[in-house]
């Protein structure tokens, strides 16, 4: 058999931030593929909107409001709806950002970065790889960025965290290879989601990023869930500690 098993059926995958742009869209990959999703959000009428748009592919939704800062509570709500099963697939989605320069980085901006997009994803990956653990069998991903592997005008912050997280993930994987865990991330460039509608809407910054983008286009959401499928499923098993730059070639530059 040549071609891979990229189906998640009978799978449950957790995702963080799941209610909009590049974590709805994996959210919606998974359940089309065929995966059971518990999705994690502040919004509610955000995370009702996607259980019903879940529920129509025929797969089961399960929603929890959160802040992805209440990490505690987040594992106690996780382990209140998983009931039991074995937890496949967890997504480390949810992220900010505050685009300032580095002199004007205020210490509550600091914090605040550092808390959503780091400290919460590893004590979430602690969770998560404990539970599997006990199954000998799992995947985690991270999605990064290509500001956690290229200098980006602003943002430092969260650039530093975005690296922070490709590291993170060659280290769990590292780690936890042993019990059958995958741990991945992946480094998108610019797709259209609510962090970058705004600046979507500047053409000349549209036509700055063109410049730097071999494709000549900005991504499509579809296109970054496909690689998530990718890892999640069968087909990526012999893939670990790895960063999928879906970029349109960004990142050859190195600059």
């Amino acid at each position: 058999m040549y071609l891979p098993d990229f189906k998640l059926e009978r799978k449950l995958a957790v995702i963080t931030g799941g209610t909009k742009g590049i974590g709805k869209a994996i959210t919606l990959a998974f359940a089309e593929s065929g995966a059971d999703v518990i999705v994690i959000a502040r919004n509610l009428k955000d995370l009702e909107q996607t259980k019903k748009e879940v529920e129509k592919l025929g797969k089961q939704a399960s929603i929890i409001c959160k802040d992805i800062n209440d990490y505690k509570e987040i594992v106690q709500e996780v382990e209140r709806v998983r009931e039991g099963r074995d937890l496949d697939i967890w997504v480390n989605n949810a992220g900010m950002n505050i685009r300032s320069e580095a002199e004007k980085v205020t210490e509550e901006e600091w914090d605040q970065i550092i808390s959503t997009n780091m400290r919460s994803a590893f004590f979430l990956s602690q969770y998560a790889g404990q539970v599997m653990k006990s199954s000998k069998k799992g995947k985690i991903i991270n999605i990064s960025s290509v500001g956690g592997h290229t200098a980006l005008r602003t943002g430092v912050v969260y650039a530093m965290t975005k690296s922070a997280l490709i590291q993170m993930t060659k280290n769990l994987a590292l780690e936890w290879g042993k019990y059958n865990i995958n741990v991945n991330a992946i480094g998108p460039w610019y797709f259209p989601t609510s962090l970058t509608e705004r600046l979507l809407q500047d053409e000349s910054y549209v036509q700055e990023i063109l410049e730097r983008t071999p494709l000549n286009r900005i991504g499509k959401l579809e296109e970054l869930s496909g690689a998530a499928v990718f890892l999640a499923s069968d087909a990526g098993n012999y893939m670990t500690g790895q960063t999928l730059f879906v970029d349109g070639g960004m990142t050859i530059y190195g600059f």
